[in-house]
């Protein structure tokens, strides 16, 4: 399928490895150019060039930097021409027990989660009204739809930038100027993010990480963790001319763990 979108260009969050790579390298497969945003600049670069071998007429800027800062988020626009697409994506805050964190970790996590993605938001949305095309998708997690106990500062955040978006989404001026915004929730994926639970897990339980990485994938029906290329491929029809009627939508990606009808 022709996604409808060669020679857009999108911003991708977070894209130096996990599910932001995942989303970057599938947007330049379908002729995407991207500016992809992250901390670290070494593991940054390398995915740079990663991303140009896939497609050499493609233009792949990289901009490191932190993207929940005024100066990181400024920086990462200013290397976009426009911006067709974007992908909110933020590591997620740590584990724990809500009665260890103070407001500092609250606003760290609103930081990250809820007001940087919101911010963005702000920052193109008119000009893709505009143009009469837009594509948002944020990332946030499947804790959004059922929470985790010691992800508290996640379920928190998420949920409220789920509350925001599901107002946003569906003004006549956004989505009756062809300009979707839907969340992605991820489950159980093979990233650095779900190692570190596990870590956290094997410690309390007196497992090994091996083990706990176990149980968990065979706890989940399809038997598996999912990949980061799945999770791609999915970001990116969303991001298509295909998906102009999906709006306003929290869109589980998790294996089927999730036990609910709705």
């Amino acid at each position: 399928m022709n996604l409808g979108i060669s020679g857009k260009w999108a911003l991708v969050c977070a894209a130096s490895k996990g599910l932001g790579r995942g989303c970057a390298e599938a947007l330049v497969q379908e002729g995407v150019n991207v500016v992809i945003t992250a901390r670290g600049d070494d593991a940054l670069q390398s995915t740079a060039r990663a991303l140009r071998a896939l497609d050499p007429d493609v233009e792949v800027r990289a901009v490191a930097g932190d993207i929940t800062t005024a100066e990181g988020r400024a920086a990462a626009l200013a290397a976009c021409p426009q911006v067709d697409i974007l992908v909110n994506n933020a590591g997620g805050p740590p584990p724990g027990d809500f009665r260890e964190w103070d407001r500092d970790a609250w606003l760290k996590a609103l930081d990250a989660n809820m007001l940087t993605p919101i911010a963005l938001i702000q920052a193109v949305i008119d000009p893709m009204a505009a143009r009469g095309f837009g594509r948002i998708v944020n990332i946030t997690s499947a804790a959004v739809k059922a929470p985790i106990d010691v992800l508290g500062l996640s379920n928190g955040a998420r949920s409220g930038l789920t509350g925001f978006v599901a107002g946003v989404a569906r003004q006549p001026r956004v989505a009756g100027a062809n300009v979707t915004i839907n969340n992605l929730l991820p489950g159980p994926f093979d990233t650095d993010r779900l190692r570190a639970t596990a870590v956290g897990a094997a410690a309390k339980s007196g497992k090994s990480i091996d083990e706990v990485l176990a149980v968990r994938r065979q706890a989940n029906p399809s038997g598996r963790f999912g990949t980061a290329q799945e999770f791609g491929a999915y970001c990116a029809f969303l991001c298509s001319v295909h998906a102009g009627y999906v709006t306003g939508q929290n869109l589980l990606m998790d294996g089927g763990a999730y036990p609910g009808t709705f």
